[in-house]
C-alpha cells in the first residue's frame, strides 16, 4: 500500500467526528489553526507544535545549479525557505509504524 494525501477536508472531517463541533465548525477551526500557523511563518516566528515538530523560516544563499535536462548551469537566486523538523514523538511513531509494517510484510 502506497502513501496517502491527508487533505483539509480530512482534518476538518476528524474534528467533526471526535470532537463533536457541526461539518461547518470543524473545517472553519481548520482553517483557523492553519492561518495561525501561516501568519507566524510569515512573520518570522517558529511554530513549534510539541510532539509533532517546528516549522523555521530560514535563508538560502545563492548558488549555482543545473537544469537536470539539459545540465546547463543556471544561477538559483538566495531566497527564503520553510523548513520543518519532525520532533523525536514523531521521529519514534514512524520507526515503530516501519517496524510493524516490516513485520507484517515480510
Amino acid at each position: 500500500m502506497g502513501p496517502t494525501t491527508v487533505t483539509r477536508a480530512d482534518l476538518a472531517e476528524t474534528v467533526y467526528k471526535k470532537v463533536g463541533l457541526s461539518r461547518t465548525e470543524s473545517a472553519y477551526l481548520v482553517e483557523m489553526v492553519l492561518d495561525e500557523i501561516c501568519a507566524a511563518i510569515e512573520h518570522d516566528s517558529n511554530v513549534m507544535l510539541s510532539g509533532f515538530g517546528t516549522f523555521r523560516v530560514r535563508d538560502k544563499g545563492e548558488r549555482v545549479g543545473r537544469n537536470p535536462r539539459t545540465g546547463e548551469e543556471a544561477p538559483i537566486l538566495k531566497r527564503r525557505v520553510v523548513t520543518f523538523k519532525a520532533s523525536h514523538v514523531l521521529k519514534n511513531k514512524i520507526i515503530r509504524s516501519h517496524r510493524r509494517y516490516i513485520a507484517t510484510s515480510g
